[in-house]
């Protein structure tokens, strides 16, 4: 008896399985809703009565566990980097310039995915199982929502076929408008407050610390980016045909372009056919389809520059403007916010708009009581893109901009050549100083992590931060005496500003808020000065002689250093014990020294990054293009053909990666 319920539970556990796939990945079920459930309903029950034949990835086991406590955060193996966007089809073609030029190709194969509106996440799987999902959060870490993923029923749990040991896909989690509308009307029918959009709720449900009302909602995912630590793929479509092949949900309305105006074909169908999808859908993501052009490609600080996201035209919305409100930044930028009647506008209540700046009013005309048009345009703050003035009132005339800080009452500056106005009381405008202190302690800075916005101003409001400095004179008595303060808090506080003095001086650089030096600036910064003295007395040409900074970045900088405030600072962070000088660079030798070498390829030992590390650290420094400079083309696999074809016409030498390893003795 109990040998053939074991098998009869195989049999029916395989039998859901076959079905899930056949409709949350091929989209072609072969039996009703309804049959389904009964059959699933049949498992649970044999489960319930035989737990010791239950199969762990049971189909009944995407319902979700127990309570979750909290939600681990994590590192991504590889940063999870955002796309660039264009709404325009003559940047697009710049894009395909670029793409080719890079490459030295006249044209390259794209393939295109229609861009989902949901969540990314990435999946790691193991031996064939999932073993892990992770949030993109902010790039570098994400939360661990593993159990709550789990609970899809579009979600693989155990894989078939022939897979890599070990893996990462992502993809998106989204939720299909149909389910949306249920969910709506089962909240309607309760008496609760109706969700705004399907992506906010996609959002918002693996947030949810119960795995069983996860479970609940109608959530969906499509997977699109395969990485490995050795890819045995050479094309970006084959990764994903492979990994619909073991029964990964991938793209279906995926086209592999031949060339440019292909994908313009594609951009041209789904503009009016994505009306007709049951999910929502803003564009089209166009990625180059070589994995080895790819990786010669590369990426920037922020995003790859082998794929990019092309946005369908936005919906637009008319409505009345309220007022104008101005808004001061860290670095005392005033950005002008337009106050609006709220109307929906993409699924979502807009009430507030982007103005940009005082340039941007005049070119609109605005004035306070016109009805506007508003669109999205992919941006978070919607913005306002027209007036429509056949609707103007007698009496309205066109908004004048303000010539006082809205904080401080300091007159505006504006910039030759600059669209923003700014105050310039950097000391003593609230919203900048709190700004900086928000900046010096974020995450990329100093890493301060017990001090968020509030803390940050309230630090502020009580006069125990006016200047950065003053964050390493605090004393835990001061802290205890805020309001709602408690011993824990305080401590970590102390604890957290005594650990950020171990971050290195490109973050504290970073953190030091100057205008128009970012992470990448500040690194580049640190790296050819070496420490905080030679940057504050570098001259105009030392600075711009450094790679990637230019007139207005080292004007600013000798600005900055200028004033005897902010040297007071560094003297007294100093004095503090931050790092203010760069780590010193590893040395293995001088074997390349004088030498300037070029990279270019894929490499079977080494991955680009440990091939610079490898030149720099033998006394070598690595050019970005092949010039009568350079001395050696080091290259791997899928060498851009335009580097080959210009140190072949140099007569540069071309080596490989074995040649350079034997130059160096290793």
């Amino acid at each position: 008896m109990s040998v053939d319920i074991q098998q009869q539970m195989a049999q029916l556990t395989k039998e859901l399985k076959e079905h899930n796939y056949r409709y949350y990945v091929l989209a072609e079920p072969s039996i009703s809703d309804q049959e389904f459930d009964l059959k699933l309903k049949q498992l649970e029950h044999w489960e319930q009565q035989y737990p010791m034949f239950a199969d762990p990835h049971s189909p009944t086991q995407q319902v979700g566990g127990g309570l979750l406590d909290e939600f681990k955060t994590v590192p991504h193996k590889r940063r999870m980097l955002s796309l660039g966007n264009t709404y325009s089809e003559e940047e697009l073609l710049e894009f395909n310039e670029r793409v080719c030029k890079s490459l030295g190709v006249d044209s390259v194969e794209y393939v295109c995915e229609l861009k989902i509106d949901g969540l990314a996440i990435s999946l790691f799987y193991e031996n064939g199982k999932l073993v892990q999902a992770v949030t993109r959060g902010d790039g570098f870490q994400g939360d661990d929502v593993t159990e709550n993923v789990r609970t899809i029923r579009s979600v693989t749990p155990v894989l078939q076929g022939n897979f890599p040991a070990e893996f990462e896909i992502r993809g998106e989690i989204f939720m299909h408008r149909k389910g949306f509308e249920r969910l709506n009307e089962q909240r309607a029918a309760q008496g609760e407050a109706l969700y705004a959009n399907p992506r906010n709720v996609a959002s918002g449900s693996l947030k949810i610390k119960d795995p069983q009302e996860v479970a609940k909602r109608p959530l969906d995912i499509t997977l699109y980016h395969f990485l490995s630590d050795s890819n045995p793929f050479a094309t970006h479509s084959a990764s994903l045909d492979a990994a619909h092949g073991w029964g990964l949900k991938t793209p279906n309305n995926s086209k592999l372009c031949k060339n440019i105006q292909e994908v313009f074909d594609f951009l041209k169908h789904w503009d009016e056919a994505r009306k007709g999808l049951g999910y929502d859908t803003d564009g089209v993501v166009i990625k180059v389809n070589n994995l080895q052009y790819q990786q010669e490609l590369g990426f920037t600080a922020k995003v790859p520059r082998w794929a990019i996201a092309y946005k369908f035209q936005t919906e637009t919305a008319c409505t009345e403007l309220l007022g104008i409100t101005y808004q001061v930044g860290r670095t005392g930028a005033i950005t002008p916010v337009a106050e609006l009647d709220p109307v929906s506008l993409l699924g979502t209540t807009v009430k507030r708009a982007s103005l940009h700046n005082a340039n941007e009013i005049d070119r609109l005309g605005v004035g306070i009581g016109d009805w506007v048009f508003v669109e999205k345009g992919g941006e978070i703050i919607p913005k306002i893109v027209g007036v429509d003035f056949s609707r103007r009132k007698p009496g309205i005339s066109q908004v004048e901009y303000i010539q006082e800080c809205p904080e401080c009452g300091t007159p505006l500056v504006r910039q030759e050549g600059e669209a923003q106005h700014y105050c310039p009381n950097s000391e003593a405008c609230a919203p900048q100083v709190i700004g900086k202190i928000e900046h010096f302690v974020a995450r990329k800075a100093m890493d301060i992590q017990s001090i968020g916005s509030e803390m940050a101003e309230a630090l502020y409001r009580n006069n125990l931060v006016n200047r950065i400095p003053d964050l390493y004179d605090l004393q835990l008595d001061q802290i205890l005496a805020m309001d709602r303060m408690g011993q824990k808090s305080a401590q970590n506080i102390i604890e957290g500003i005594a650990a950020s003095k171990t971050q290195s001086f490109e973050r504290v650089l970073f953190g030091l808020g100057i205008r128009y030096v970012g992470e990448t600036v500040a690194k580049k910064l640190a790296a050819a000065l070496g420490n905080i003295q030679n940057i504050m007395n570098a001259s105009m040409e030392e600075l711009t002689a450094i790679d990637e900074i230019g007139d207005r970045i080292a004007e600013s900088l000798i600005q900055h250093f200028q004033s005897e405030q902010n040297r007071s600072d560094i003297d007294r962070l100093l004095a503090a014990g931050l790092i203010m000088k760069a780590a010193e660079k590893l040395s293995l030798g001088d074997s390349l020294k004088g030498k300037i070498l070029v990279i270019s390829g894929v490499f079977a030992k080494h991955d680009r990054d440990e091939i610079k590390a490898i030149i720099e650290a033998h006394g070598g420094k690595v050019g970005a293009g092949v010039t009568g400079k350079t001395d050696f083309l080091v290259a791997g696999d899928g060498i851009g053909p335009s580097k080959l074809e210009k140190a072949q016409k140099l007569n540069i030498p071309i080596i490989g990666e074995d040649d350079l390893l034997q130059m160096i003795e290793i």
